[in-house]
């Protein structure tokens, strides 16, 4: 390895430093409560050194958005990869969102803050967390001409459009704030519950009118899709337990 190559990889090195030490922070704190003299002496540099690698605090925040938008990356290419019919794919990527607001919940909460429009547009990192998320709604998409393709999706309707109501719903409604959780859960309801019926709701949406295609979320069970079950609320359970 020769010494420019030596000193790309020590460089890389310590970016990585910096950002893993800006993410603690930041996973454990507000925005606003974060500060570069706090990075780094959590990564014990000298703060002049940060901004050889980062011009900014907003800049290395958006370093960690893209982090997380990367990993969600990989899940839909991963249900994308599946052999199984366009609709499950869809369903799936649904579910990975779903699973990601739950394994991954502070890049989550910082995603949806940096989405919050306080950030400048100028950012450097700003083009890659859009073609990021860019990114997913294509598999996305890719997966909605699959369906259609093989029968199991509408052909009706656009693919880029679905695709866009699909990734905005899913953005929605299964990364819900917890004002809103607290609202379903007053009614009885779990979060997991709620999301359940988000699926079967929106799969008779999308699906072939088909007989021979048409498939129902309970069917996608075989293929690793968990939330399929239909659900009552608490409230109904103990009512019924009553009679």
């Amino acid at each position: 390895m020769g010494i420019s190559d030596r000193r790309q990889r020590e460089k890389e090195q310590r970016k990585t430093e910096i950002t893993d030490a800006a993410e603690r922070l930041f996973f454990s704190r507000r925005y606003e409560d974060v500060s570069m003299d706090e990075i780094a002496n959590e990564v014990e540099l000298n703060k002049a050194t940060i901004y050889l690698y980062f011009e900014n605090k907003e800049a290395l925040f958006a370093m960690i958005v893209l982090r997380g938008i990367r990993i969600l990356q990989e899940k839909y290419r991963e249900c994308m990869e599946k052999q199984v019919p366009g609709i499950v794919k869809v369903a799936l990527m649904g579910q990975a969102y779903y699973q990601f607001s739950q394994e991954q919940p502070d890049y989550l909460r910082l995603i949806h803050f940096y989405g919050s429009e306080r950030f400048s547009r100028e950012n450097p990192y700003t083009a890659e967390i859009g073609k990021g998320y860019g990114a997913c709604r294509m598999v996305l998409q890719d997966a909605v001409k699959e369906g259609i393709n093989d029968g199991t999706i509408r052909d009706d309707l656009d693919p880029f459009l679905i695709s866009m109501y699909l990734m905005i719903s899913f953005m929605g409604i299964l990364s819900m704030e917890d004002k809103w959780k607290r609202v379903i859960e007053a009614e009885g309801f779990s979060y997991e519950q709620y999301s359940r019926e988000f699926f079967r709701f929106i799969a008779p949406a999308v699906s072939s009118g088909e007989k021979s295609h048409k498939m129902n979320v309970e069917d996608f069970a075989s293929f690793g899709f968990f939330l399929t079950d239909p659900v009552v609320p608490e409230k109904k359970k103990r009512e019924k337990s009553k009679i």
